[in-house]
Formats: C-alpha cells, structure tokens, sequence
C-alpha cells in the first residue's frame, strides 16, 4: 500500500491540535509532586471520596444498565410517534451543561420539585444533598453513553439468529437474553465502561444536586476542588492524576471501538 504524502500545512496543523491536548497533561504530570503521592491517596479524606465515588459510579452505572438498555431497545426496535424527540430528551445530558442538569434535578427532585415534594410528603424520602442524590446526578449525566452505545449495537447485529430462535419456540425473554445481549455483548460493555468513567468524573450535577459534603457526597472531583480552593495543590495534582489514568486506561481499553484499530 502506496504511502500518502502529508502536506507540510496539515502536518503542522495536527501537531499543533494535539499538542493543544498532550502540553496540559504533560504539565500535569511534570509538576505533580510524586514525593507526597502516598500521603495524598492514604489520607483519611481521600480515602473517603475514593470510596464513595467507586460505590456512587457503580450504582449509577447498575442503574444505567437496568434503565438504558430497555430504552436502547426500544429506540432500536420499535416505531412510535415521538421516537427522535424522545431520544434527543433522554440523550440531552451529554451535551447539557452538568450544572443546569443538576439545576433541573433539583426542581423535579428538590424538597419542593415537581416529585421530590410528593416523595417527601409520601414517603418521607429526601435526594439533594444525599448519597442517594450522588448516584442520581451521576446516572442523570452518565446514562445516555450506555444507550447509544447499546442502540448501536442492536441496529448493527444480524436479527437473522433471534428470528431462528423464535422459529425454534424460544419465548421472547429468552431470545433476549441468551441470543440478544450475548450478540450485543461487546457494546454492552463498551457502554457500560463509558457510563462508569463518565459517572466517575462527574463534577457540575453532583455538586449542585448533592452538595460538597465529605463522606456523605463528596466525590474524587469534588474533593479535588475542595483541595484547589484550600490552598492543597500538591494532593489535588495527585487525585487529578488518578482520574487522568483511568480515563486513559478507558480510553484505551475501547480504542477499537470507539477510535478504530490501528
């Protein structure tokens, strides 16, 4: 294969836009002050967040998983009216500024929101600024990842195999789980590493639903704000390395299907 000649202009251009990109995560790790490492990522508070980010991003993605996949099914498989502006509103938070996500949760969820007032006068149920609020916010933010990327996957599997399925007697539950999801496994786990990484990284919903509060909602990105805004640089460089290596582990483990193999 007959190798294409690059002109100077494009060349400069691209290593340009990717030094835009590689120059800030350099300075990152350049100036991160390895030395105090251990003791940022061992300290009491961090410990705190880390955990609690690792509980509420799990959740969010379980609750991504049970809530999105019906969803990307029936965006992939069933005609309706409304169906484009049904998945442009439940797909709007990727493109939604976080904070006006958060601002929206608060006015449908909040003491006095549209249901949080119902849910508080009925069952004596509270979100904003609660744990539970935590994994909302992030599942609100995360969950449109895990549907697009299971729509996708069930509009480009073969149908041919669950139509012999069904010919065979199968019923349609077990169509749908041993014929679909093992076909679609491999998108099925694309979106929910997606949903996960993005809920991890969370910061405008969460603080503005769920609050700054150590131990209760404060999670990796916020405490990483909270160490900026107290003059504790050094631990807040560390903690913004370890979102940087997952993110880049995430990345990297779905190159080949969201970058396209080399």
């Amino acid at each position: 294969m007959r190798r294409e000649r690059v002109p100077t202009a494009v060349l400069l251009l691209a290593a340009i836009g990717a030094a835009f990109f590689i120059v800030p995560l350099l300075g990152l790790i350049v100036r991160s002050p390895w030395r105090d490492a251990v003791t940022a990522l061992t300290a009491p508070e961090t410990v705190e967040a880390l955990k609690l980010s690792l509980f509420a991003s799990l959740s969010a993605t379980a609750a991504g998983l049970v809530l999105g996949v019906p969803l990307a099914w029936l965006y992939a498989r069933v005609e309706f009216p409304g169906r484009n502006l049904l998945r442009a509103l439940t797909t709007l938070p990727m493109v939604l500024p976080p904070v006006v996500g958060g601002i929206a949760l608060l006015l449908a969820f909040g003491r006095r929101g549209l249901v949080g007032s119902w849910l508080n006068s009925t069952f004596g149920i509270t979100l904003p600024f609660t744990t539970a609020g935590v994994v909302m916010a992030e599942t609100f933010v995360a969950m449109p990842f895990l549907i697009l990327t299971v729509e996708a996957g069930l509009r480009s599997m073969d149908r041919r195999y669950e139509e012999a399925a069904r010919t065979l007697g199968a019923s349609r539950w077990r169509v749908f789980t041993r014929v679909t999801l093992p076909l679609i496994g491999p998108s099925l786990f694309a979106g929910a590493v997606l949903c996960w990484a993005r809920a991890l990284g969370e910061f405008g919903a969460t603080i503005t639903f769920a609050g700054n509060f150590p131990g209760v909602t404060q999670t990796m990105p916020l405490a990483v704000y909270l160490l900026l805004e107290t003059n504790h640089q050094a631990a807040s460089y560390i903690l913004s390395l370890v979102l940087l290596l997952v993110s880049l582990v995430v990345l990297v483990a779905l190159r080949d299907r969201w970058l396209g193999s080399a």
